[in-house]
């Protein structure tokens, strides 16, 4: 990893930023519904549109919202765990796909373009794997802590809306044992076959899971020391730039499983931890419904998608536009000169 900044010396001084929340503006979320009900619908014909503005409005802190800077984080890893034969990709992938990345070539590319977003991707000590949980923590505390820092630095007060995305060859695998250690329910309900393993590639990855739950066990009781123990370094940095986003304001839309198990954690350490987030897409990866709905987020987008890389967050990001265009330059029935009912 790079030199950076590090934000956090401990999991202490981590959790007590986690607890530590800003709640949002009313007053701005507020002024956005009191101009929704003006323009020329029938009141909440918009459906999610208007209710996109207000959350714009309401964690931007601005009557009229604004999305000059949006831009997509993609965090890279690699995952000791792999070594349980539970990816059909080699780990060199990650690193191959950076570059994918660098060189414009990648699928995250193309739609960062379309929907007028900026792209950084932050690769994480690519060349050093994490751990393989079945036998020792993913991360110990000073890995974890530098993770979760160098995603909390990146993120800006100067952003209008954040995407963030992954990649890491392996990682559907942490994913579904943060979502397992977290929801409970056995690592079954939570494992599903990432970028297309075989039945017998599945049945490796429920058991590494369960493994890495047996070994970890004194560690489940704590959110912050399950996403040690069992994810990865792209999940922490995840997890350190929504929260970044929440301190400075700037909504965030999740990705795929990954990325929402990434933050999962803070869900559990407060109970308003993702209020500044919406759920981009529901993707095809087994337990992303499931988390979706133990988080109460409700997705905007289901197209069956599995990618990663921030896909579905920055597709939904044309979505966004459209509900600020809308609250933004449709006329009232006042300046169109249309009878209110």
């Amino acid at each position: 990893m790079s030199p950076q900044t590090t934000s956090f010396k401990s999991l202490e001084d981590l959790r007590a930023a986690c607890l530590d929340l800003p709640a949002g503006s009313d007053a701005s979320a507020g002024a956005v519904a009191r101009r929704q009900d003006t323009l020329t619908k029938p009141p909440g014909s918009l459906g999610r549109l208007e209710s996109i503005a207000a959350w714009l409005g309401r964690w931007q802190g601005r009557d009229m919202p604004k999305l000059d800077a949006v831009k997509v984080f993609v965090f890279a890893g690699n995952h000791g765990v792999t070594a349980q034969g539970v990816s059909a990709y080699p780990s060199e992938v990650t690193v191959q796909m950076v570059a994918n990345f660098a060189g414009g070539g990648a699928a995250i590319n193309q739609l960062a373009r379309i929907a007028g977003a900026g792209l950084d991707v932050i690769p994480l000590d690519l060349d050093h794997p994490t751990g393989d949980f079945t036998i020792t923590p993913a991360m110990d505390e000073k890995a974890f802590l530098a993770a979760v820092s160098a995603g909390y630095d990146a993120v800006t007060g100067d952003l209008d809306l954040v995407c963030f995305g992954e990649m890491g060859i392996g990682n559907t695998t942490p994913a579904a044992a943060i979502s397992t250690a977290l929801f409970g329910g056995g690592a079954e309900k939570w494992t599903g076959r990432g970028t297309g393993v075989d039945d017998a590639g599945l049945q490796r990855k429920v058991v590494a899971i369960e493994a890495g739950l047996k070994r970890h066990a004194d560690s489940l009781s704590d959110p912050l020391k399950i996403a040690a123990a069992l994810g990865g370094r792209e999940l922490a940095a995840i997890f350190g730039a929504t929260l970044a986003a929440r301190k400075n304001n700037v909504p965030v839309l999740l990705d795929g499983f990954v990325c929402t198990a990434a933050v999962a954690p803070l869900a559990r350490l407060h109970p308003t931890g993702l209020a500044h987030t919406i759920a981009a897409h529901v993707s095809a990866e087994a337990g992303h419904r499931r988390l979706l709905e133990a988080l109460g987020l409700p997705p905007l987008l289901d197209l069956g998608m599995r990618l990663g890389e921030g896909s579905g967050a920055c597709l939904a990001v044309n979505i966004v536009r459209s509900a600020l265009e809308c609250h933004a330059r449709m006329a009232s029935f006042a300046e169109a000169g249309v009878s209110e009912k």
